[in-house]
């Protein structure tokens, strides 16, 4: 083409495939003024102009707003600055339409009322830091004033709520009633009867930790003598009791007695709350780990046995 042929503003919006009340928008408005104008007033274009139009064409195609392209254009912006700028953001976009997406696919699936659709809106549109605020409100609500289990402390703290970038609806439904269950006055009150529990237990000399042998010692025992249909009160139970005593007799340094079963069946009872255990489980599907299986039915016949067996 001949560097000084000029274009007539039809000729240009068919070749950029813009309109031609486009044209004269850009136009008028500074983005892309004409070259200079025909003796009865018409606006012609050269091949810059023709260049620059097509360049606007396809900023604003990729959903780049004027205002920077404008700035591309007086090369106050590279091309490069602006597509990396708007590339964060759509990465935000996107984002953020995945997560409505899902809680549309979430409230189709629960059928919630109006309050709770409300409440799992709001609460997959706080930011990583609002969530792990809300949970850390929680621990320190319930654990934050008793000299607690310190390992058992640091694993509640430590373990947050990871919300995906792409969450399925199940993993939406656990953050809703996660956070549901960590605002529970009722909830809080147990957890801190445990967290006082376990300072008590501290101040009469138990450092021992967490008990992760001893929990799958009873929930392999207890879990045979549930397959096998053995009822806690019976005598097949007896020996069952006796073996986990004495593993709680050694692992906590105490004698084997009737006084131990007193105080094993206390612990159970602080710790029973199967609300506990559905925190972890629901903390388990929102980060997509394996979901822990229960032991509110292990925990139970051991606490039947234990009265049965004293």
């Amino acid at each position: 083409m001949d560097g000084d042929t000029l274009y007539p503003i039809g000729t240009m919006a068919e070749r950029t495939g813009l309109s031609v009340k486009t044209i004269r928008f850009y136009a008028d408005t500074g983005v892309v003024p004409p070259t200079t104008h025909s003796p009865a007033g018409y606006r012609l274009y050269d091949d810059d102009a023709l260049a620059r139009l097509q360049l606007v064409r396809t900023l604003r195609e990729l959903g780049i707003d004027l205002p920077a392209i404008r700035q591309v254009l007086e090369r106050k912006l590279s091309v490069p600055e602006v597509a990396s700028a708007h590339a964060e953001a759509l990465e935000f976009q996107i984002s953020a339409l995945r997560v409505r997406r899902t809680v549309l696919r979430a409230i189709a699936e629960r059928g919630p009322t109006r309050e709770e659709m409300e409440l799992m809106h709001k609460l997959v549109e706080l930011s990583d830091a609002e969530k792990r605020r809300l949970i850390a409100d929680f621990v320190e609500d319930t654990f934050g004033g008793a000299d607690a289990n310190p390992e058992f402390v640091d694993l509640i703290r430590s373990a947050m709520p990871e919300l995906p970038d792409d969450p399925e609806p199940a993993q939406v439904q656990a953050w809703v009633e996660l956070a549901e269950l960590t605002r529970d006055p009722d909830f809080r009150a147990s957890v801190r009867r445990m967290a006082r529990y376990q300072a008590t237990q501290r101040a009469e000399g138990d450092t021992t930790g967490l008990h992760h042998e001893l929990t799958e010692l009873v929930r392999d025992r207890v879990g045979q003598a549930l397959t096998s249909g053995i009822a806690p009160n019976s005598d097949a139970a007896e020996p069952i009791v006796d073996e986990l005593t004495a593993a709680y007799a050694t692992t906590f340094d105490r004698p084997d007695d009737s006084e131990l079963r007193g105080w094993l069946l206390a612990r159970l009872e602080v710790a029973g709350d199967p609300r506990s255990e559905r925190y972890w489980q629901l903390l388990a599907v929102i980060n997509g780990w394996p979901v822990p299986p229960t032991l509110v039915p292990v925990f139970d016949w051991l606490g039947a046995a234990l009265r049965a067996h004293p």
